[in-house]
């Protein structure tokens, strides 16, 4: 870790520790954009007001103002309305055999001993089952479980007991149960089933083979589409092998206009970047188009991104 004078160059310091801090507003958030804003507003209260001791690493000042911007703003998110489903900001991966470029490098310092991977932890289904905690439970479980924060490192950053970090841990961890039963660890295997479903659930669609379609599905297959204020979507998420064939096949019938799709990879995974041509009234122009799998290969979730602040982090292909 990086130790600085009593007159530290604060654009080295940004140099040196910008991805880790971005990389924990992002898990933080989920979103890109807030991700930016936090990581700039972190370094801005820092040359406000700098730690007292400037001897002193600057990695871990740095995590406690973040985390509790990220905390503060998670907040905020949750008090102002949103139309529909909220969906997690996608990343382009594309191409990369080893975590993509918003992860930690090696020489970073970056935890070995969490309890889920740095990769897993930017998967999109590791993003959308967080949601389902609390700020302060999300802020826990990616320090210490991700991170590698010891008990007393995460308590000094969240200004808690160790106890209550404890507690809080404990809760968070019996949240995301339903994620640990289905983990979602974005390796080379992985990659290849989920491209291979992901054609041939586009393909289905293609042919309009309703049969093809939901074979491909789990029983309890869940579909949710963000479109935020701007697009027409599905208000709630549609699940069940039946509703969700329908929804999509409907959808391709109604449309009267002729997607192109593009096969890349976001946040680890394969996924679809979709210009849809579509002649609906409110159709989103674009979108990303993504799937996880179960073991036996069935789709058990399908999310698709069209809200425009939302897709930041993806290039489409003109």
């Amino acid at each position: 870790m990086t130790s600085v004078s009593a007159n530290p160059d604060l654009g080295a310091v940004f140099a040196e520790q910008r991805g880790h801090v971005w990389g924990l507003c992002y898990r933080m958030t989920g979103s890109r954009d807030d991700a930016d804003d936090l990581l700039q507003e972190t370094f801005v209260r820092v040359m406000q007001s700098p730690p007292r001791d400037t001897e002193r690493a600057w990695r871990p000042w740095l995590i406690k103002v973040a985390t509790n911007l990220a905390i503060d703003a998670l907040r905020r998110r949750r008090r102002r309305p949103y139309v529909g489903p909220w969906l997690p900001s996608p990343l382009d991966s594309d191409g990369e055999e080893a975590p993509p470029a918003y992860e930690l490098p090696p020489e970073s310092g970056s935890p070995t001993e969490g309890r889920y991977e740095l990769m897993e932890s930017v998967s999109y289904a590791f993003l959308v089952a967080l949601e389902a905690l609390t700020p302060r439970q999300r802020a826990v479980l990616l320090l210490r479980d991700v991170f590698d924060y010891s008990v007393e490192e995460t308590a000094e950053v969240l200004a808690l007991s160790a106890a209550n970090v404890k507690t809080t841990l404990h809760r968070a961890r019996r949240a995301m149960h339903d994620y640990d039963r289905r983990r979602c660890r974005p390796d080379r295997e992985l990659r290849a089933r989920t491209r291979a479903a992901l054609e041939s659930f586009l393909l289905a669609l293609a042919s309009q083979d309703a049969a093809a379609v939901e074979r491909l599905l789990s029983d309890d297959v869940l579909a949710i589409s963000d479109g935020g204020a701007e697009f027409s979507a599905a208000k709630a998420p549609v699940r069940g092998r039946d509703r969700v064939s329908r929804l999509f096949l409907g959808l391709l019938r109604k449309g009267g206009g002729a997607p192109t799709f593009a096969l890349g990879e976001v946040n680890g995974l394969p996924a679809v970047k979709i210009n849809f041509g579509l002649s609906l009234p409110r159709a989103a122009p674009r979108g990303v188009f993504r799937v996880d799998i179960d073991a036996d290969g069935r789709i058990y979730a399908v999310h698709v991104v069209m809200s425009t602040d939302r897709l930041s982090g993806v290039t489409f292909p003109q």
